[in-house]
């Protein structure tokens, strides 16, 4: 059995809309990872920001994991600290993030990387966002042997997954295609101006493929907040819908992703602004149901386009996806044992290790500050000061060591 505990707590588009996700988010990570790793028996922390989800792997020892009620309060005040999070929404915290332990971290996380997870199953970007947060986990010495361990692994295994079943081969969101049709009829360049309206995930999705072509855009709601919060994940422009439908022809591509159940564009809104517009305007209504009314494309130069005319490359693609999930579900099922099995028999660092190695990368960066400060000094008053500042670093981090093994000889 191992001698340590591996904690995830995570909130993701399951439980929250895509547009609240921004208040779960932590803007300084690593500073967070620091707090967590202050809670007392946490070792390691590591943390994974996506436009999805917001997730928290901690490493706990055995004595931290009989008392989990009370680490998971402390992880519930750390993250309401560090974030903008509401009264009510501190207070329904229950509702909204999952926890899982050890096994179930291994197997939800190899689910993740591997697609099944992902708000569209299978794609490739997930993985991506997975390497990059371990790696920057492993830069400031938040994770150690165990969390390394797990991610290195689970990013191998899963690739390894991907590749043999073909998940995420060829893999292209709705959002991929409605900007691809978009920009075969319209062509879409930094010149254009193009708008998002909806804060869904069918917008988010449109807002990736757009942020991946490097193409700006604003985004509109009918809730200004939503339009705000969804740009701040997706790096978006907020607009204010009245004032966006009172100068429509400002835009040149549109693409109308809501769930409303009623039409929020019509011919009357836009009429007199689309008649003094001199270019087109190509709009692409991918909402179900339907949000544009089909007069719309009564106005000069309006160019209307529906989910139908990308629905059939969706539905094709998506068919494909299916096909591939079983098999990977098997492969996940035969690996989690093995994934159990080698995480059993890693060694995790003593925690005071992991401080220490940190805290000497942030004396390092400090005392080549103050050199340069100091300017033209000599070289054995150089010595004399890196000796100080590597004194003072051991005394304060030995201090905890020091007065356990005090106590012990009280005792």
């Amino acid at each position: 059995m191992a001698n340590f505990k591996i904690y995830n707590a995570r909130v993701t588009f399951r439980n929250v809309p895509i547009h609240k996700l921004s208040k779960y988010r932590f803007g300084d990570v690593d500073a967070v990872a620091d707090r967590f790793r202050e809670v007392e028996d946490v070792s390691e922390c590591l943390i994974v920001q996506t436009a999805s989800r917001v997730e928290i792997f901690i490493v706990t020892d055995p004595a931290a994991a009989g008392s989990g009620g009370l680490t998971m309060s402390m992880i519930k005040q750390i993250w309401a600290d560090n974030t903008d999070l509401d009264e009510w929404e501190v207070d329904h915290f229950d509702q909204t993030m999952e926890v899982y332990v050890d096994r179930d971290v291994y197997d939800n996380l190899l689910r993740l990387a591997a697609g099944l997870q992902s708000v569209v199953v299978g794609k490739m970007e997930i993985l991506d966002e997975i390497k990059s947060a371990a790696a920057k986990a492993k830069e400031t010495g938040d994770s150690g042997s165990v969390l390394n361990r797990l991610f290195d692994t689970v990013i191998m295994v899963s690739t390894r997954i991907r590749e043999e079943t073909g998940m995420g081969r060829n893999w292209k969101s709705i959002g991929d295609i409605a900007v691809r049709l978009a920009d075969e009829n319209a062509g879409i360049d930094g010149k254009k101006k193009i708008l998002i309206l909806g804060t869904g995930e069918v917008a988010a999705r449109v807002a990736k493929s757009l942020n991946r072509r490097g193409v700006g855009f604003s985004v509109a709601s009918m809730q200004i907040e939503r339009a705000r919060g969804f740009s701040e994940l997706l790096n978006g422009e907020p607009a204010d819908f009245e004032d966006v439908i009172a100068n429509f022809d400002r835009y040149d591509i549109v693409f109308v992703a809501t769930t409303a159940d009623y039409f929020i564009l019509q011919h009357y809104r836009i009429r007199r602004q689309m008649e003094a517009k001199k270019t087109g305007t190509m709009i692409l209504d991918i909402s179900d149901p339907r949000a544009v009314s089909e007069d719309v494309s009564q106005s000069p130069g309006v160019k209307l386009m529906f989910r139908d005319q990308v629905e059939e490359q969706y539905a094709e693609i998506q068919n494909e996806v299916r096909a591939k999930v079983p098999a990977v579900e098997k492969a996940i099922a035969g690996e989690v044992p093995i994934l159990e099995a080698a995480m059993n028999r890693v060694s995790p660092e003593a925690k005071r290790d992991g401080v220490f190695s940190k805290v000497e990368r942030l004396r390092e960066k400090e005392l080549r500050k103050a050199l340069e400060q100091l300017g033209d000094i000599g070289d054995d008053q150089r010595k004399v000061i890196e000796q100080l500042t590597k004194s003072v670093v051991e005394n304060i981090v030995s201090v905890p060591g020091k007065a356990k093994k005090q106590d012990g000889e009280s005792a």
